[in-house]
Order: structure tokens, then C-alpha cells, then sequence
């Protein structure tokens, strides 16, 4: 079987068990009940609203939360998984907090556990929590007049029924003058101009695709001999959580989303699958070898953390 190596989007954060102490588990937060009846003077219910905002604590809550725990000031809900492992484990996701322990542990050092681990959770959720606000502020409402990034730039679709015949469907043009702070590349799609949203979005898709097919592999052929390895063929994904994978028999998977990144992400992502095809794992000696094509690769490994992609 042949040997695979991946590059993730960073979607997921784990760490190995906390130790100490084990300590009874806590039990969920009650919360008061708003009491009804009179109506109270307008300041007086100004305030008490104002109160009531600042205390009842920030909740983080897991779709499949079974189990609670009380944070600092924050409510987690979190899922609670038995596994197969030697310890107590943590995942913080796009959905929230995961925690999976063996199943010879009880339920007060899990809880412990959690308390104990309360500060990088927190974090963690935070963080998740604002990347998820960055990303649907990204979404596209796809429309005459919708921009999306395209090799580190925003790009205007533009309704151009007159390309509806050719075979590409749609036209890149980067001759125009912007305007101060406007894009200055439009994308004419061969779409009437009362396209829908699915239309729009299914054509900008496709072309993005076309794109990322053809420069991923010129990149490909530029750091292959600097690397002195051999790729043999070139597949795009649209994998949730990894920008790429390197299989030893030369078959290297990319994600046709890096096409809205700046090249040298791009040449990054390249480089990096393209390494593993020398060294299979990340070793030092790994980064070593990335190091000689991109040497400011950390960098541009913390803008593919970063940033925030529109949906799709």
C-alpha cells in the first residue's frame, strides 16, 4: 500500500490529556428565571436588562453536546466520546469541544480534566468561534455584481451573455482601471442576466477549477527537479480539512479552494506535498527540505491558517 502524507486546514486543534487531581464534577449552571407580572420603571428595567446581559455566562455548545461543564464565565457544551486511547484527549472544531477518554475512566476525572484544561479550551473555542464569524463573513451572495478572491485579488462577476457559446463559459479581463479600493479584474460568465444564485456560483466554480488544474500543475513542474522528485499525476479535492496529500508513487492531491490564495501560499502547499515525495513525515529534516524552495515557508503556512475563504 502506498505511503500518504497530508496537509490539513488547521480546522481541528488536539492535545493530550491534563493531569492532576481529580475532583468531583460539576454540575451544569442554573440560571434564575426572569420574573414577569408589573412592568418595572423604564431605568430600572434598563439596568436590569443591562445585568442580566453580564451575567448570565457565554455558552459554547456542541450539536451532539451530552455532557456540561461551567468555565470560567462560559457554559460548554461538549461531546463526550469513549475511544480507544490511553488518555484523555481534546478537539476543538468548527462545532465545538470533543473530548474522547478510554473507557476505564470515570466520569469525575474526565470532568476534572476539563476544568484543569479550562484556560486552552477556551481559547480554542474563542478562536473557532471567530474564524467561523470571519468565514460566513466572507459567504458570496452570488449575483451580477458578486466579488470573490482569485489568486489573492477580488474579482467582479459579470453577466455576459455573449460568452455563452465559447467553451470556457467564461472570460477573465484584467485590462480595466479600478477605482480606489475596487477590484480591478472582471470575470464575464456566459450566463443571461437573470441567471439564479446555483448558476452563478456552478459557472464561477467550474472556471476556478480550470484555473487551479492549470497553475497548480506549472507549479508542480517548477519545484519538482529544484526538489529532484517526480510527480506523476495531479488530482484536485475539495476536501474539507486538508489543502493536499502526497501519496510515494508520485499522485499528488490538491485542493482547488488555494486558488484563491496569493501564489506563494500556493507554491507553499506545492512545495510542501511535493517534499513528502522525499521525506514522508514531518520530521525536521522535512521542513529542512521545504526550507530550500520557500524559505519563508512558516509564514506563509500561518496565512493559510489565517485566512478566512468564502464557502462555498
Amino acid at each position: 500500500m502506498h505511503r500518504l502524507l497530508q496537509l490539513t486546514l488547521d480546522f481541528f486543534d488536539s492535545t493530550p490529556a491534563a493531569s492532576g487531581t481529580p475532583e468531583e464534577p460539576r454540575g451544569p449552571a442554573v440560571r434564575k428565571p426572569r420574573v414577569t407580572g408589573a412592568a418595572r420603571p423604564p431605568a430600572i428595567s434598563q439596568r436590569t436588562e443591562l445585568l442580566d446581559q453580564v451575567l448570565i455566562p457565554a455558552a459554547f455548545r456542541h450539536p451532539r453536546a451530552n455532557r456540561e461543564a461551567v468555565l470560567g464565565d462560559s457554559v460548554v457544551a461538549f461531546e463526550f466520546r469513549r475511544a480507544k486511547r490511553r488518555n484523555i484527549g481534546f478537539m476543538v472544531g468548527p462545532e465545538g469541544l470533543t473530548v474522547s477518554a478510554p473507557k476505564w475512566v470515570p466520569f469525575y476525572e474526565v470532568d476534572a480534566a476539563v476544568r484543569i484544561k479550562s484556560p486552552w479550551i477556551l481559547k480554542k473555542l474563542g478562536d473557532a468561534h471567530e474564524r467561523q464569524r470571519r468565514i460566513e463573513s466572507a459567504r458570496i451572495e452570488w449575483r451580477d455584481g458578486a466579488t470573490f478572491p482569485f489568486l489573492g485579488e477580488q474579482v467582479i462577476v459579470v453577466l455576459d451573455p455573449r460568452h455563452a457559446f465559447e467553451a470556457v463559459g467564461a472570460v477573465l479581463n484584467t485590462a480595466g482601471e479600478a477605482l480606489p479600493g475596487m477590484p480591478r479584474h472582471t470575470l464575464h460568465v456566459g450566463l443571461p442576466n437573470k441567471a439564479d444564485s446555483s448558476q452563478i456560483r456552478d459557472s464561477v466554480q467550474a472556471w476556478l477549477m480550470r484555473q487551479a488544474k492549470r497553475l497548480f500543475a506549472e507549479r508542480l513542474d517548477h519545484y519538482a527537479p529544484q526538489l529532484g522528485v517526480q510527480w506523476r499525476k495531479l488530482v484536485l479535492s475539495n476536501a474539507g480539512t486538508r489543502w493536499g496529500t502526497a501519496h510515494s508513487d508520485g499522485l499528488i492531491r490538491l485542493n482547488w479552494r488555494l486558488i484563491h490564495f496569493g501564489l506563494p501560499v500556493i507554491d507553499y502547499v506545492v512545495a510542501h506535498e511535493l517534499s513528502h515525495l522525499r521525506v514522508m513525515d514531518h520530521s525536521p529534516r522535512f521542513w529542512d527540505t521545504v526550507r530550500t524552495v520557500v524559505p519563508d515557508y512558516a509564514q506563509l503556512r500561518g496565512q493559510l491558517k489565517e485566512q478566512a475563504l468564502p464557502p462555498w
